[in-house]
C-alpha cells in the first residue's frame, strides 16, 4: 500500500477522512443556512441578499495604523 502502510491502517484513515469532511459540510450548511431554490426570473443588479441569517448589519470605522497616525501628526522639528 501506498507509504508503505497496512491495508487496514489505509482503509481507517479514508473512511474517518471521509466521515469528517462530510460532517464538516453538514454543518457548514446548518449555519450558513444556503438558500438552494432556482428563481424563474434572475434577480436584478442589487436585489440579490447574500447575508447571513441573524447577523445584523454592523457599522465599524476604519482602523488605523501606528504608522499612518503619526504620519499625520504634525512634529516640531528643532534645527
Amino acid at each position: 500500500m501506498p507509504g508503505g502502510v497496512s491495508w487496514s491502517a489505509y482503509l481507517k484513515m479514508l473512511s474517518s477522512s471521509l466521515l469528517a469532511m462530510c460532517a464538516g459540510a453538514q454543518v457548514v450548511h446548518w449555519y450558513y443556512r444556503p438558500d438552494l431554490t432556482i428563481p424563474e426570473i434572475p434577480p436584478k443588479p442589487g436585489e440579490l441578499k447574500t447575508e447571513l441569517l441573524g447577523l445584523k448589519e454592523r457599522h465599524h470605522e476604519p482602523q488605523v495604523s501606528q504608522q499612518q497616525k503619526l504620519q499625520n501628526t504634525t512634529v516640531p522639528r528643532i534645527l
